[in-house]
């Protein structure tokens, strides 16, 4: 080990990321490993080469880790862990191909690995066979790095030890999100002009996947409208979806059938720099989806002051919603339940709002860039205090078939 550096891994560097490898940087000597440059999955724009912490990237040009040869990606994942030769790994769950190299690595020269994982019990359908095999896995980690309740309570169900499983994966810039929209809220007029958003609207913002539920959260919108219409002195409240994804024409052909093509806007995915000023010009935050590992996008929105609306499904609700004081939860195969809500949010009066807003970002200061800097902090300490793993040959086998999938 040349210098103590810890090694983060990430399928590819975006600025959530950015905030908190900063953030560690000041705590402790980070290189970030980065498998591709670009990915299909997000679209950011690429961060500049930080000052705070140095970046290796495996493959400059391959958008999509998942599609490499394997043999190719361990060499390449091997190379660069030699090069950095870090004191501890900390690994980015255990799904992908990418991660599962880097562990071997890890094992085969003998180095601490640290698992961050935001995985929770209820994200997918479980099987008793696959369950197992994740817990073989995860065996292999010295310590752990969860997103906030259930994801901890995940990784010790899957047999780390509680002493050996921190918080404080899942957070964002929430300085970032708090400066940029106040500066957006004094100057409202102009921005509302410059992005063509209407007076009042629900913000939602996610891939256009299915996993995010947005034809619900559309037909959800339409009783909302309906319901809205019926009584006196409520004027209806406009949706604002922001995202991009294969879903685009379905969710277009629906606007036409639920006849909301005046009501919902479709801006398209938006880079991290333009976001702050569609949540500081929103009034409340939709979450629909099912499932969902956390949610970061309801991060966001918290910093920036907004009640949120969030899907009992996501992982981060534990953490960051407390009912009706900063916002509500729903069943997200409910359309009834979600209109019913988004009336009764949308009746509120703009104190309550800016109340509930408050709450929202005196929950969300617990879950900040230097909150995942002591969480990995204390993770690598107990990493680095815990006898390494030694592979049997079953595991060394479970790896590599688990890699060549």
């Amino acid at each position: 080990m040349k210098d103590g550096s810890i090694a983060i891994l990430f399928d590819r560097l975006g600025p959530y990321h950015r905030a908190r490898l900063q953030a560690a940087a000041r705590l402790f000597r980070v290189v970030a490993v980065e498998t591709c440059a670009i990915t299909r999955e997000y679209q950011w724009e690429r961060i500049d080469q930080p000052r705070a912490f140095r970046r290796v990237t495996l493959f400059e040009d391959v958008p999509d880790g998942r599609s490499l040869k394997r043999g190719r990606l361990r060499q390449r994942m091997a190379n660069a862990l030699r090069e950095v030769d870090p004191a501890v790994a900390m690994i980015p769950g255990w799904a992908t191909p990418a991660s599962l190299v880097a562990l071997e690595w890890c094992l085969r020269n003998q180095r601490p690995a640290v698992v961050m994982s935001e995985s929770n019990a209820f994200d997918e359908e479980r099987y008793a066979l696959a369950e197992l095999i994740k817990r073989r896995v995860v065996s292999l980690f010295s310590a752990g790095l969860a997103g906030g309740q259930l994801q901890r309570e995940y990784l010790i169900t899957l047999g780390l030890p509680r002493d050996r499983v921190f918080t404080g994966y899942d957070v964002v810039d929430n300085e970032y999100f708090a400066t940029n929209a106040a500066h957006v809220r004094a100057n409202q007029a102009a921005f509302r002009r410059e992005l063509n958003l209407p007076e009042r609207y629900f913000l939602a913002s996610a891939r256009f996947v299915e996993k995010k539920n947005l034809l619900t959260l559309l037909r959800a919108y339409a009783s909302y409208r309906e319901l809205a219409g019926r009584l006196e002195g409520l004027s209806p409240w406009d949706l604002v979806l922001l995202g991009a994804g294969p879903l685009r024409e379905t969710l277009s052909s629906q606007l036409s059938t639920l006849n909301l093509r005046r009501h919902v806007l479709l801006p398209g995915f938006i880079q991290y720099r333009k976001l702050p000023a569609y949540y500081a010009l929103a009034d409340a935050f939709v979450h629909a989806s099912v499932p969902e590992q956390w949610g970061l996008v309801v991060n966001e929105a918290m910093a920036t002051g907004l009640p949120v609306i969030v899907s009992n499904r996501c992982g981060c609700v534990p953490d960051l919603v407390a009912e009706g004081k900063n916002g509500f939860t729903f069943d997200p195969a409910s359309v009834k339940n979600l209109g019913r809500l988004m009336v009764n949010v949308s009746r509120l009066s703009d104190r309550r709002l800016e109340e509930m807003g408050g709450e929202s970002r005196r929950i969300v200061a617990g879950f900040t860039p230097a909150h995942f800097a002591t969480g990995a902090q204390r993770a690598i300490d107990v990493a680095k205090a815990t006898p390494i793993c030694r592979a049997t040959l079953f595991s060394w086998l479970l790896l590599k078939a688990l890699v060549r999938r």
